[in-house]
């Protein structure tokens, strides 16, 4: 895919608007700091997808094994009995699909829980995406990431989807409302604030019928890590370069602008008509 999106390579943005100069100011350092940060490790991801991709095709010439360094290696979890949620799809129960299984079209989405950009994208077209989904012009398949605990430290991007896991075992419906209520409280990345269980279990307090005791029992113990691991893990096969990536029957579509900003739901309508020719 050529037409790559203005968007973040695994870089967290701060807010800054509304506050004052100092704190301005001080955003922008973060911003900057985090940037610098997150855009080398989004290269050294880059380089590893390329050696993976060169070992696979001279793999008759050498014996080398390459691997791709994700926050799912130094998980204990992943090596844990794998359970996989009910509702799952594609290869292995990776991917989470949400619409209707017959859509014309498919929208995939690339995120990460821990991802401030992410929550940009989504409280900014997340409820347009819904509606064209829940109008049939669409399916929408989530492709999940957890880069982020690696990159920054902590466990709770996948402590969140791991419970995501959880949810989705309850059905898709559930999955995504749970998924709109993690962006709407995501934390400062910094602060890990999904690595807690007990806010996760307060968040889904949130969604009408969710927490029940298995719900509990799965996110207290853990029983989907294994599972968010190797969601994790074919996120970093996907070759997609950072998060929110979002792709259109295979073209990757840019919804951020040149400032910076996200598409409303207006303009990811319009994006969608344009490139559907609806």
């Amino acid at each position: 895919m050529t037409d790559q999106p203005k968007k973040t390579q695994k870089t967290q943005k701060s807010q800054q608007s509304g506050r004052p100069e100092q704190s301005r100011t001080s955003a922008r350092e973060r911003m900057q700091e985090a940037h610098r940060r997150e855009k080398k490790a989004a290269a050294v991801r880059r380089r590893a997808v390329i050696a993976v991709s060169v070992v696979a095709a001279l793999a008759v010439v050498g014996g080398t094994v390459a691997a791709i360094a994700t926050a799912s290696d130094s998980d204990p979890a992943a090596s844990a009995p794998l359970k996989v949620p009910a509702n799952t799809s594609g290869a292995d129960g990776t991917v989470v699909v949400y619409g209707k299984a017959d859509a014309p079209h498919t929208v995939q989405v690339y995120e990460d829980f821990r991802c401030p950009v992410c929550k940009e994208f989504e409280a900014s077209a997340g409820r347009a995406v819904q509606q064209l989904a829940d109008s049939g012009q669409y399916k929408i398949e989530y492709h999940l990431a957890a880069f982020l605990d690696q990159n920054l430290g902590g466990k709770g991007s996948r402590t969140a989807l791991a419970a995501a896991g959880a949810a989705l075992d309850q059905g898709v419906d559930q999955f995504k409302k749970f998924h709109d209520v993690l962006y709407a409280n995501q934390p400062d990345e910094r602060e890990d604030g999904f690595g807690d269980v007990n806010r996760i279990l307060e968040l889904a307090e949130k969604v009408p019928g969710l927490k029940t005791e298995a719900f509990t029992k799965a996110v207290t113990e853990g029983t989907y890590r294994p599972w968010a691991a190797k969601v994790d893990k074919a996120f970093s096969a996907s070759g997609a370069q950072g998060t929110p990536t979002v792709v259109l029957d295979g073209k990757v579509l840019n919804v951020f602008g040149k400032d910076g900003k996200p598409v409303s739901g207006e303009q990811w309508t319009a994006l969608v008509r344009q490139a559907t020719g609806a």
